[in-house]
């Protein structure tokens, strides 16, 4: 940025370069209004970046957040992006032992095939004539609550009306999870695989009275109307780059290497300090929009900070020579990966490993889940790679709070990482270890993060991939008419802790942008 445009007064600043900062940029500036947006970074992109993290290895993995479902197609059109995501054939397999033998459920690759998954685990087709029914409710609900979320937010009241079904109602939005899970399936696999929806990022119980488990839930079968979880064609760099070149053709100025550390406002007009390595500068603004934290928000504009909701997820990112064998040889691994791998998560082991964190001990059985983006989407890897059959493999691990790490972050990493993937090595029919890929200095392709790892890097408060717990999204008291409303009348939070925020969505940034607009006479 240039001593001319520190100078200048903007239209909006926007704090922050993540997606949902770019956004918010890209539809201001085709508005028309002048927009400066400042990175503390050296990149754009926030958790939403693809990177080579192994030395000398052509592998460009979505490092932090990699698959799309709550990106609604409107910000895409809007926007003119030029990205793409490619649908997964398979759902999801999740393998288990079931008398002596291994054997596993293998959700996806048309309904018959499915059926037939079903019944080889169960013996009947009651699970899935009941898998069918539920998840055809809560496809009804995402065809009407997704729309909702580039909207100003709804009543509860509105909300419940526009839904249409009571039974679905009461389900998703006032019993815990939990109930409806036993009530209509009685297989502990099956179970597992419905709840963890619930726990993605989200400590809590199927029963947790605060129903925070139901609100991540909801989320994550609403996305795009249908629920699908997609993978993103080149990686999750490549939305935050369309974004960015989005926003920049528009007309908005990108500074890269630019802190915001301080915001001034009467609630009309502005003053936003940052630091650069050219010193401190200050610039005007009638609107701040800040794609940051509630916390930092807090920081940012000296309110009272705001209890920070602790993330609780392990992180692991690796490059494969090649994908390992199953015990259970009735599928394929190239099948059987390119789904949702899950790894320890049915009903009564995810009970088990929360009881034991909220305990203060490591999960003995740690529940993960790992997605194969390159069998999707082979782009992200260079020619050689792809020619050779090497293979990037994701890892997330649930109930594992933050709280876990404080005593020695290193220590307690590497114990979770080998008991985590010695959960994935009791499905292998040779030991994972045997697949991994080496980088240029001979070191295996792996790497780990956890919630304290994801707060040092990318300012995550207590590695919350949320930043805070999420909101249903409907009005609430103090929420505004879109969401992002802050205590400032010119101040507007479009981060992921947002109403309606959290995930690769754009959403938070979309309706921030629309308030502005609003509040400007557009």
């Amino acid at each position: 940025m240039t001593a001319h445009e520190a100078h200048r007064s903007y239209d909006a600043v926007v704090v922050g370069a993540g997606h949902n900062g770019l956004v918010a940029a890209a539809y201001l500036a085709r508005a028309g209004r002048s927009v400066l947006v400042l990175e503390r970074l050296d990149r754009t992109g926030g958790a939403a970046v693809s990177s080579r993290p192994f030395a000398g290895v052509d592998a460009r993995l979505s490092r932090y957040s990699y698959l799309v479902s709550l990106l609604p197609k409107k910000i895409v059109r809007d926007l003119g992006l030029d990205f793409r995501v490619r649908a997964r054939t398979i759902s999801s397999y999740t393998p288990v032992e079931r008398s002596g033998r291994a054997t596993g459920l293998l959700v996806g690759g048309g309904e018959k095939r499915t059926r037939e998954a079903f019944a080889r685990l169960t013996g009947s087709d009651r699970e899935y004539e009941a898998w069918q029914r539920f998840y055809g409710m809560t496809g009804r609900v995402a065809e009407r609550v997704f729309p909702t979320l580039t909207e100003p937010l709804p009543t509860r009241e509105e909300l419940r009306r526009r839904i249409d079904d009571e039974e679905a109602w009461r389900t998703l939005f006032e019993d815990p999870i939990g109930v409806a899970v036993e009530d209509r399936f009685a297989d502990d696999l099956v179970r597992g695989v419905v709840l963890t929806d619930a726990l993605i990022g989200t400590f809590a119980d199927a029963h947790d009275p605060s129903l925070a488990q139901n609100r991540c839930f909801l989320y994550h079968v609403i996305g795009g109307g249908t629920g699908a979880w997609d993978v993103p064609v080149g990686g999750m760099g490549a939305l935050t780059d369309a974004l960015a070149t989005a926003a920049r053709e528009a007309g908005a100025v990108i500074a890269t290497g630019h802190e915001a550390v301080r915001i001034d406002t009467d609630g009309r007009a502005a003053e936003v300090t940052y630091r650069s390595a050219d010193g401190e500068a200050v610039v005007a603004a009638r609107h701040v929009l800040v794609n940051a934290s509630p916390q930092a928000l807090a920081e940012l504009t000296g309110d009272a900070p705001t209890a920070p909701a602790e993330g609780a997820q392990l992180k692991v990112n690796m490059l494969l020579k090649r994908l390992p064998r199953l015990r259970d040889d009735s599928v394929d691994p190239r099948e059987a990966f390119s789904g949702t791998f899950h790894i320890a998560e049915g009903y009564e082991q995810l009970a088990t490993a929360h009881a034991q964190a909220a305990a203060g001990r490591l999960p003995t059985a740690p529940p993960s889940e790992i997605y194969c983006h390159s069998l999707t989407d082979p782009t992200i890897l260079g020619a050689d790679l792809v020619e050779q059959g090497y293979q990037t493999l994701t890892l997330f691990g649930l109930h594992t709070p933050a709280r876990l790490f404080e005593r020695d972050n290193d220590s307690v990493r590497e114990e979770l990482l080998k008991s985590t993937l010695a959960q994935l090595d009791a499905h292998l029919a040779e030991p994972l270890a045997d697949c991994l890929a080496v980088d240029a200095d001979g070191r295996p392709c792996i790497e780990a993060k956890t919630p304290l790892d994801l707060e040092r890097d990318l300012r995550l408060p207590g590695g919350n991939i949320f930043h805070r717990a999420l909101a249903w999204p409907h009005a609430q008291e103090d929420t505004g008419r879109w969401g992002v409303e802050t205590a400032h009348d010119n101040v507007l939070l479009c981060g992921a802790g947002a109403v309606r925020g959290g995930g690769v969505s754009g959403v938070p940034g979309h309706n921030a942008a629309m308030a502005t607009l609003e509040a400007t006479g557009e």
